[in-house]
């Protein structure tokens, strides 16, 4: 640690704009009502007011929560449609049923999950971020967007499927924790988009993709899920390719056999690293993988 305590960090890393107050609703066409006009609602976050350093130390103690297994985690803070609260005397029709089935490692800003849900509104997704700003910046983008959504009239041609009910973020240490949160098997789609390059040799370490992570991914992952990898450094890309290439347990899929897939589209475009790349021009590498049958 610096000379700044572990306090001080964290009440920095905290520091985010208001994410409530009164705005317009959708549907009111730049006019409140009077029943609209004394009710507080969310309004979508900016940035600017979520700052953030660009990088985070993995290997640091965050103070995390996490649960014991994934049989103790609490979803219905995340997913209130789905999952039936703790206290709730009995679970309402369809709650209790699903999991969550595709997560995003190191979501960032959640420019995959916002474009991903109303695409897939029947599957569950979850954004996994260690920076807690930028991990409040979802969560207020999330519950605002839900409750835009919510507001509008059914007939709107703004109104998505499932309303951003499916999805959701955490803040989490996938590299240390992704197994408290999963069971075997569990997942059918984890993405890695643009992570941190790490280009110091000593720092290479803390690459998200390692051999012995990739067992702590291959548990998690089913047989016949997908591995994503996006990045804009050739060198990273090489890295996770090989060590990828050298698992048992994963097969790569040549990028032919994905060109009309909406979801590696999504994971190439919908990010703010993956626009940003864009309007640099720059390159972008894709290396895809499908998790193969356990062994007999």
């Amino acid at each position: 640690m610096s000379k700044r305590t572990h306090d001080q960090v964290e009440a920095t890393e905290m520091e985010a704009g208001p994410s409530t107050g009164i705005s317009l609703t959708p549907s009111t066409n730049g006019v409140n009502t009077p029943d609209q006009a004394n009710v507080g609602l969310l309004q979508i976050p900016q940035k600017r007011f979520y700052r953030q350093r660009a990088h985070a130390n993995v290997f640091v103690d965050h103070e995390l929560d996490y649960p014991k297994s994934p049989s103790a985690m609490d979803w219905s803070f995340h997913y209130p449609q789905y999952f039936s609260y703790p206290d709730q005397a009995e679970p309402l029709p369809g709650q209790n049923i699903k999991k969550v089935e595709w997560a995003d490692v190191g979501c960032g800003f959640g420019g995959l999950l916002m474009a991903l849900a109303p695409m897939f509104p029947d599957t569950l997704m979850l954004g996994m971020e260690i920076r807690t700003s930028v991990t409040k910046y979802v969560t207020d983008r999330i519950a605002a967007t839900r409750q835009s959504q919510s507001l509008l009239p059914s007939e709107s041609s703004e109104k998505k499927p499932g309303e951003y009910q499916n999805v959701s973020v955490i803040r989490a240490n996938a590299m240390k924790h992704i197994t408290n949160f999963f069971d075997k098997g569990q997942l059918s789609k984890i993405f890695f988009l643009f992570p941190d390059p790490h280009f110091k040799n000593r720092k290479q370490k803390a690459r998200i993709i390692t051999p012995g992570l990739l067992a702590e991914y291959a548990y998690v992952l089913r047989p016949g899920g997908i591995l994503y990898t996006v990045t804009d450094v050739k060198d990273l890309h090489d890295w996770m390719a090989h060590h990828l290439n050298n698992h048992p347990l994963f097969i790569p899929i040549p990028n032919s056999d994905l060109e009309d897939d909406p979801i590696l589209e999504a994971a190439r475009t919908s990010t703010e690293e993956g626009k940003k790349v864009e309007r640099n021009k720059g390159d972008k590498w894709v290396a895809c993988f499908r998790r193969a049958e356990n062994p007999e």
